[in-house]
């Protein structure tokens, strides 16, 4: 946990009044003095540079209120929701907790978070610089339970210079599944793969592509009935693993899916398919210059939407709702501090945050923002937050995923299998 020394100062000249024995009192000085002690506490998961960085931001944010003493606690993804689990259970939450989208219903609909309507109302926390459309995103139910901190969106990154020794001189932005079949194809004659898709992510955004969705708006189905959509996508998927175009399943299923075990990084590869935010980390550990694009089509854009890399929380249990507001509201409008950030938790949300950071950006961190700055004008909205029982459907998708690769189902069986599977979980949110 970080703990500061709380200071407190008086600064500049201020007026006197007489006390109750006739010597002149600093009224600033009492009203500092009797100011209350603001205790907060403050949970997050990330790797270690962002913890690094969150704590130097939590040092700024205590020197500029010297009666705020923040406590902290951060692990890896995996133990921060381990850990996260028994403190709802116990009503002892975090004041301030990062929130995943995939969470989000879970904690909204158990009542273990805050509306946070009447804060942005009032303005205690600052939104008015960031977009409405990115806002709601932090709904469930109509009501505001999360402030996104960032947004991003899918893409495609890939080794321009491999590809142009390939003879593919570019990607343009309204390719198709048919152009990167050929382009895959004329990669593995060069030993290059593409780096597999992972299965939550990418099939959703091909349903989305059919007019089609992943879940129900009300949480309680699959959003699509026809099971010629999952036979069309994993279909081809088969048919590109079987043709050589992905490296072999034996090999995936044991990646931790670190920057640096993806193909790409590793130089056997030349195109993977992730999430913008991670394309400074990619490029780092390719450890050479890399493109950024968008995803095949048809319909591209009605498949990409913009999405909350993670929002900020406050627990219905805090006693400190309004510090905890004024905390995120910090977090989100000063520049200073986002320069500490660098677009780690996503492309800010206020306009003015990301127009002070543009003369401060290297090279890869402009390629992100172009692309997310494109990607705001070619998409559609986002999707209601991922429902109840999401987190088991995923797992059964990937092990359809799994079995289909292995050749131990066909894609009709997996499709029924998966199809009767998800829907029995799900069906479970019915009121």
């Amino acid at each position: 946990m970080l703990l500061i020394p709380l200071m407190f100062a008086i600064i500049g000249c201020s007026a006197k009044q007489p006390s109750a024995d006739g010597n002149p009192r600093n009224m600033e000085s009492d009203r500092s003095s009797s100011k209350q002690e603001i205790k907060l506490r403050i949970a997050w998961w990330g790797g270690q540079s962002r913890h690094d960085y969150t704590l130097k931001l939590i040092a700024m944010y205590q020197e500029l209120n010297p009666n705020v003493k923040i406590d902290t606690e951060y692990a890896g993804f995996d133990d921060f929701w381990k850990k996260l689990a028994p403190q709802a259970a116990a009503n002892q939450l975090p004041d301030i907790i990062q929130m995943d989208i995939s969470y989000l219903t879970q904690y909204a609909t158990k009542d273990q978070l805050e509306d946070l309507s009447e804060l942005t109302n009032n303005g205690t926390i600052d939104v008015r610089s960031a977009s409405p459309e990115t806002i709601d995103s932090g709904r469930v139910d109509g009501k505001l339970y999360g402030i996104p901190l960032g947004v991003n969106a899918m893409g495609t990154t890939y080794d321009a210079a491999m590809l142009k020794e390939a003879g593919i001189s570019a990607i343009p932005k309204s390719w198709t599944w048919s152009d990167l079949e050929q382009i895959a194809k004329r990669m593995k004659a060069k030993g290059k793969v593409l780096d597999h898709m992972r299965f939550d992510q990418f099939f959703p955004y091909y349903l989305r592509t059919q007019d089609q969705h992943y879940f129900s708006q009300d949480g309680t189905s699959l959003g699509f009935s026809d099971p010629r959509y999952f036979i069309d996508y994993f279909t081809m998927y088969l048919e590109w693993y079987e043709a050589g175009y992905m490296r072999d399943w034996d090999k995936e299923s044991l990646s931790k899916l670190t920057p640096e075990e993806n193909p790409i990084a590793l130089g056997d590869g030349f195109m993977t398919m992730a999430w913008s935010n991670q394309f400074t980390s990619l490029q780092e550990a390719a450890k050479k210059p890399l493109s950024l694009t968008g995803l095949p089509g048809p319909n591209g854009d009605q498949g990409l939407y913009l999405k909350p890399t993670m929002l900020f929380s406050i627990a219905k249990s805090s006693k400190q709702k309004t510090e905890a507001a004024k905390f995120i509201s910090w977090f989100l409008n000063d520049v200073e501090a986002n320069k500490l950030i660098k677009g780690d938790r996503g492309i800010p949300i206020s306009s003015k945050v990301k127009e002070g950071l543009k003369p401060t950006l290297s090279e890869e961190e402009t390629k992100v923002y172009d692309y997310v700055t494109w990607v705001e004008k070619n998409s559609s909205p986002m999707d209601p937050p991922d429902p109840i029982g999401s987190a088991e459907v995923s797992k059964l998708l990937r092990d359809m995923q799994e079995q289909i690769l292995f050749r131990k189902l066909t894609v009709e069986e997996a499709a029924v299998k998966f199809m009767s599977e998800a829907n029995a979980i799900l069906a479970k949110n019915k009121k």
